[in-house]
C-alpha cells in the first residue's frame, strides 16, 4: 500500500507541476499580447485607443481548453478564397482536418494555410484556425475567433484555446479580417482566450 501511495503522490506532483507550467506559459503569452497592444508601433488599436490602453481582458486560464487533436492532412489540399470584412479575398489551402474532444463531445474543424505566407520561409509551417463557438457575441468577439499553430511532425496537434484571439478588425476597422468559413463552428462555449473588447 505504501508503494501505491508513493506512486500516486508522485503522479499527483507531476500533474500539479505540469499545470503550473501551463499556467505560467499562458500568462507569458498574455503579457506578450498586452505588450504588443500597448506599443504604438505594433498595436492594432486606433491611435486614440492606444493612449488609454491598459490590458486585454482574458477568460480565466483553464487547462480543460488545452486538447490534443487528430491531425489528418489532405492529400490534395483544396485552395479556397476566404470572405473577409472587406472586398479582399485571400487564398488559403484547406490543409488538414482536426478531430478533438471538448466538453465531452467530439468536434471536427478544418485548419488552413495562407498561400501567400507559405511562400515566405519564416511562415512556411504556419497554420490558421478560424472558428466560431457559443461565446461569439456573448463574451467573445461576434465576428469569429482565431488560433495560430505550426505544422506538427506527426498525426496529432495540441489546440490550446487559452491562446485564441480576436481578429484585428474587432479593434480597428482599417483591418481586413478573414471570416470563419461555414462549418468552422464548435457548439460549445469555449470560455478561454481573449474576450471581446469593451464598447465605448
Amino acid at each position: 500500500m505504501k508503494a501505491l501511495a508513493l506512486v500516486g503522490g508522485v503522479l499527483l506532483l507531476a500533474l500539479t507541476s505540469w499545470g503550473q507550467d501551463h499556467t505560467a506559459a499562458i500568462r507569458h503569452h498574455q503579457d506578450s499580447l498586452n505588450t504588443k497592444f500597448a506599443n504604438p508601433e505594433t498595436s492594432p488599436l486606433t491611435e486614440e485607443a492606444v493612449k488609454t490602453f491598459e490590458a486585454l481582458e482574458f477568460y480565466p486560464i483553464d487547462q480543460a481548453y488545452r486538447v490534443e487533436a487528430r491531425f489528418e492532412r489532405y492529400e490534395t489540399p483544396e485552395t479556397v478564397l476566404f470572405a473577409t470584412t472587406t472586398d479582399r479575398q485571400p487564398e488559403y489551402k484547406v490543409y488538414a482536418k482536426l478531430t478533438f474532444t471538448l466538453a465531452g463531445q467530439e468536434h471536427t474543424l478544418n485548419i488552413y494555410q495562407n498561400v501567400r505566407l507559405s511562400q515566405m520561409p519564416q511562415y512556411r509551417d504556419y497554420l490558421f484556425l478560424p472558428f466560431n463557438d457559443l461565446t461569439n457575441g456573448d463574451g467573445s468577439y461576434g465576428g469569429g475567433r482565431y488560433l495560430d499553430l505550426r505544422m506538427p511532425k506527426g498525426d496529432t496537434i495540441v489546440l490550446d484555446f487559452n491562446k485564441c484571439y480576436n481578429p484585428y478588425c474587432a479593434y480597428n476597422h482599417k483591418y481586413s479580417c478573414p471570416i470563419p468559413p461555414d462549418g468552422q463552428y464548435v457548439p460549445v462555449a469555449i470560455e478561454a482566450g481573449v474576450k471581446a473588447p469593451e464598447k465605448h
